[in-house]
């Protein structure tokens, strides 16, 4: 067994002990028995290498285990829950240590208390301070809040409370009475430094709200900068009827464009290979703390990373062990995202259909652009990003499937052909998107001359969402039970892998 296959079990380990202790409470004792057994397989067969590796599992278990039991056990203990519900207001003063979450009515401001009533307050937890929409505060902020802290509420069809308890918010305030006390008061390098990452996305906000009509500058504000929280519902609703929901969040195809952009750009303005790496991997980390560093950011920057990788060093192929090392280092440092985060298991789903199911389908849209070149070169060579993002996206709209269907209840019957309409257009709108919106920032009149090329794209995309999200163009199934779930998982697990097997059989004899 390769040292890699082991370390691919370790992590597998890890993180079946944080689900198994998120659906069952696992007893102190038995964890222990799992440590305890781990060791004694070490000490006692340490020359059995399969004994080894069974051993540090049931140690990883253990501590997937004891990483989720932690987290609770905090949340459980924070004096910030004590404080919520009771009938009387409570003066907080603390600092937003977020962008705040703007919408069409109101904001979301997550801030870490520093006292309470008076009080210094050192426990961890934060606070959602739910405000009208102006005045507008902004990140480092310093405020003082008047209010009632609640504890998030449970509905029937979303856990509000897990929602919010992933992202280490425990308390709700509603409307409370706000004052600014101090602007911008950011403290250590790292906050400084997001601060002046915010006041540039900023700046390219401006330029794209100023110069584009509504729709379309929610829409490009929520592909390149991730305001996808700004949409108003009707919009939201009608990309999800017509299937293309995902080009408004950070997702592999985004980072895909940007790489397919970056490398040739660097390279062709005279940079060595190693450096034009080095300075696109920078500008996507930037891009994901840009757009608000969600799990499908960071999924999508790792995808990038090791995709860039692959073009410095000639390699362009993609590991599942390297999704699932990411995903064990997302759960050490959170391990709430595994069963509260839909976007979470959204993101790694997705990164298993990219690295299982998009290589066959390459191979199958390779076929079908031949078929109107009569140069199969040629047919390669201009056809080679397209057919790249439209197998991702494909092969990640399949194995999310059944996980939407589960969660929502509902699926588009139209995605298929909106997204081949959709999906050859979204590159070239993040590309002009950029070039306009930097543009617009060193002269107004340069970016309103430089924005007609995606205006127009924006609006044929807004158009085919317009006709195709009909009620015609959905099916709904209520509510759908687990069991179903897994099935479909078994289905499309033994599908792809027949698929991979005849692809390999195939190679193989060529």
């Amino acid at each position: 067994m390769t040292k890699s296959k082991a370390f691919f079990y370790f992590c597998l380990s890890f993180i079946f002990g944080i689900f198994l202790d998120s659906i069952i409470v696992v007893p102190g004792p038995l964890g222990l028995v799992f440590l305890i057994f781990g060791i004694i397989l070490i000490l006692f067969f340490w020359k059995r290498k399969k004994a080894v590796v069974v051993g540090f599992c049931l140690i990883f278990l253990f501590l997937g285990i004891w990483r989720h039991q932690f987290v609770e056990e905090r949340i459980k203990s924070s004096k910030l829950v004590m404080y919520n519900n009771l009938e009387e207001d409570f003066v907080l003063i603390g600092t937003v240590v977020k962008e705040p979450d703007i919408r069409e009515k109101n904001a979301g401001l997550i801030i870490k208390p520093e006292k309470v009533n008076n009080k210094k307050f050192k426990e961890n937890g934060r606070v959602l301070a739910v405000i009208n929409r102006y005045p507008e505060y902004q990140y480092g902020d310093k405020l003082k809040i008047v209010g009632k802290l609640k504890a998030p509420p449970v509905f029937n069809d979303f856990n509000y409370k897990n929602y919010l308890k992933k992202q280490g918010i425990y308390s709700v305030i509603y409307y409370p009475k706000t004052k600014l006390l101090e602007r911008g008061s950011h403290k250590g390098v790292h906050s400084l430094i997001y601060a002046e990452i915010l006041q540039f996305k900023n700046k390219l906000r401006e330029s794209i709200y100023q110069n584009f009509p509504y729709s379309q500058g929610l829409i490009l504000g929520a592909m390149i900068l991730g305001d996808k929280n700004r949409i108003p519902q009707y919009l939201k609703e009608k990309l999800n009827i017509a299937g293309i929901r995902h080009i408004i969040a950070v997702s592999g195809m985004h980072i895909v464009v940007l790489s397919n952009i970056l490398m040739p750009l660097l390279l062709g303005i005279g940079l060595w290979r190693g450096q034009a790496f080095y300075a696109s991997i920078i500008f996507i980390f930037l891009f994901i703390v840009m757009t608000g560093a969600q799990p499908s950011g960071i999924r999508a920057g790792i995808m990038g990373g090791i995709f860039l990788l692959g073009q410095k060093i000639g390699r362009k192929s993609v590991s599942q062990r390297t999704i699932l090392t990411a995903a064990a280092l997302m759960l050490a440092v959170n391990p709430l995202f595994l069963l509260n985060d839909a976007g979470f298991q959204l993101s790694f789903l997705a990164a298993m259909g990219i690295i299982y199911l998009a290589p066959v389908l390459k191979n199958w849209l390779r076929f079908v652009f031949c078929c109107f070149f009569k140069n199969k070169n040629e047919s390669n060579e201009r056809a080679g990003v397209l057919i790249e993002i439209m197998a991702m996206t494909f092969s990640a709209q399949i194995f999310t499937l059944p996980l939407l269907i589960y969660n929502f209840g509902k699926i588009s019957l139209v995605a298929p052909l909106t997204n081949i309409l959709i999906i050859p257009v979204v590159c070239w709108i993040m590309i002009f998107g950029f070039i306009f919106a930097l543009a617009g920032i060193v002269s107004p009149f340069l970016g309103w001359l430089l924005s007609f090329p995606c205006l127009f794209l924006l609006t044929y995309l807004l158009k085919v969402v317009d006709f195709f999200s009909k009620s015609w163009a959905v099916k709904s199934f209520g509510d759908v039970h687990w069991f179903w779930l897994v099935v479909f998982y078994l289905i499309l697990g033994i599908f792809t892998w027949h698929l991979n097997k005849k692809e390999k059989l195939k190679f193989l004899n060529y």
